[in-house]
């Protein structure tokens, strides 16, 4: 579901409407998965540096499009990719179907296969130019619309992963027994509680005041939403380590209640930066 995520709204946004029609109902109704393909060996961040080319054919109907792409998410299983291009205009993002030329190979992640994480290779691959997402040469205005909600997203699993810690930590605290008392008569893990808590609820809160200017304030929200997603992604950290005191052994296992640890661990702490 992340990559469909991240994938879709450019179609939502600068897609025609054949396009919309065509990709948006199968995408929502799960029948069919779309990624968004930036992310390169040599270049991420910086999506001006990509090397991925689209050229456009003689009588200008068709992009042929050569290049690979790294680190894709959802990419392994996608009949979609929104691909993000060097054009003779800039940079322009084309939406690209699946077929006759583009090959996606697995790539082994620490944190899940499920993710679908790929390495997307492009050998002229021709495309309709109607599938242009944008004005070409306009492609940088394109992602970066998608950041905000991709960033929000981030933020919205980070809370969430932070919350199932806290509920577990609770719940083991109330069972475990050290030194003839429950673990939670221990003041030092009441005060690790008391912070986990402190810092999921922080999270929470400016979680939703985001998302309530998002929807119903003209704000530029570029920059609080990136100095949430550093917040919540570090508070997870931190909430991460407090949480195996509290479990003991059991918080670094990859099973049981060690689960959820692993899971903040792997997927929140790349993503703790403000960009």
């Amino acid at each position: 579901m992340s990559g469909s995520v991240i994938g879709l709204p450019p179609v939502l946004n600068f897609g025609s409407e054949e396009i919309k029609a065509k990709v948006v109902p199968d995408v929502l109704s799960g029948r069919k998965l779309i990624c968004l393909a930036i992310s390169e060996a040599f270049a991420g961040s910086d999506v001006t540096g990509l090397r991925t080319s689209a050229v456009k054919t003689e009588d200008g109907k068709y992009w042929i499009i050569n290049g690979t792409k790294k680190w894709i998410t959802n990419g392994t299983f996608a009949h979609y990719f929104t691909v993000g291009c060097k054009t003779e205009d800039g940079f322009t993002v084309i939406l690209v179907e699946r077929g006759e030329g583009l090959e996606t190979k697995a790539i082994k992640t620490s944190y899940s296969s499920a993710a679908g994480t790929s390495f997307v290779t492009f050998d002229n691959v021709k495309v309709p130019v109607e599938n242009t997402l944008g004005p070409e040469g306009s492609g940088i205005f394109v992602m970066l619309s998608n950041f905000n909600h991709e960033r929000w997203v981030m933020c919205c699993s980070s809370a969430r992963s932070q919350r199932l810690i806290v509920e577990e930590c609770l719940l083991w605290v109330n069972q475990r027994k050290a030194f003839g008392k429950p673990l939670h008569s221990q003041a030092v893990i009441r005060s690790k509680l008391a912070a986990m808590i402190a810092r999921v609820e922080s999270v929470q809160n400016w979680l939703e005041n985001i998302t309530h200017q998002m929807n119903n304030m003209a704000a530029k929200l570029a920059g609080p939403i990136g100095l949430l997603k550093m917040h919540a992604t570090r508070s997870a950290q931190e909430t991460a380590t407090d949480a195996v005191q509290i479990f003991g052994g059991r918080g670094i296992t990859k099973t049981g209640m060690g689960q959820y640890i692993e899971h903040v661990r792997v997927l929140d702490n790349p993503c703790d930066a403000v960009h």
